[in-house]
């Protein structure tokens, strides 16, 4: 018997109960290329489901991983065929406005291929990623890559958590959620030493 999800994850249930494994994929599918869908929290809730015995935690994570590759390649095919105009056009359908485009392109364009990675952990940047990295022109191999390990960190974590918490999973997740922000002010600073460093040394060697 599937257990009883907690809080918010709770109006999953019928769709997990239901389609399984293919609830997890087209889900994180369809919202790693825009789309406004629970990604994460059904990759959290059938996490759960397979601490319980009710899905194969293997084929969770690599049924979500694939999903997650695949859906952000469509953004990024989007993003590169379609560029800006696309995106102010019909952006906002997605609730990726103007607004947050540019300030999104912004970020991306100073982080690049760093930003793919650390984007799949922040909302609203998860579901942009990979049109962004197509409008801006990212070479496609080098998303690729970035977005596979990106991917791969962000299944592995939240399955895993999942899997081992159980029901307790919305407790988990509420106190990682209180210390995101400092987790990316933490990152931020890390990126900002590394981009230091590295000028550093390349004004050396022009010296």
């Amino acid at each position: 018997m599937a257990p009883p999800l907690p809080g918010p994850l709770e109006h999953l249930a019928p769709l997990l109960s239901h389609y399984g494994y293919w609830a997890v994929g087209g889900v994180v599918l369809v919202e790693d290329f825009g789309v406004p869908a629970p990604g994460e929290t059904i990759l959290i809730a059938a996490g759960v489901y397979a601490g319980a015995g009710q899905l194969d935690v293997v084929a969770v994570a690599l049924i979500a991983f694939a999903a997650a590759v695949v859906g952000d390649n469509i953004g990024y095919l989007v993003g590169h065929l379609g560029g800006r105009p696309f995106v102010q056009r019909w952006g906002r359908y997605i609730f990726l406005t103007p607004e947050r485009f540019a300030a999104a392109e912004r970020f991306f364009g100073r982080h690049g291929g760093k930003i793919v990675v650390v984007a799949r952990f922040i909302e609203g940047l998860r579901q942009a990623n990979g049109i962004i990295a197509g409008t801006t022109g990212m070479h496609w191999l080098r998303f690729l890559a970035f977005n596979a390990l990106g991917a791969a960190l962000w299944v592995g974590l939240w399955v895993s958590l999942a899997y081992v918490a159980g029901t307790h999973i919305d407790t988990v997740y509420a106190e990682i959620s209180r210390y995101q922000v400092y987790v990316l002010v933490a990152l931020a600073v890390l990126v900002v030493a590394l981009i230091a460093r590295h000028l550093l040394r390349r004004g050396r060697r022009q010296d």
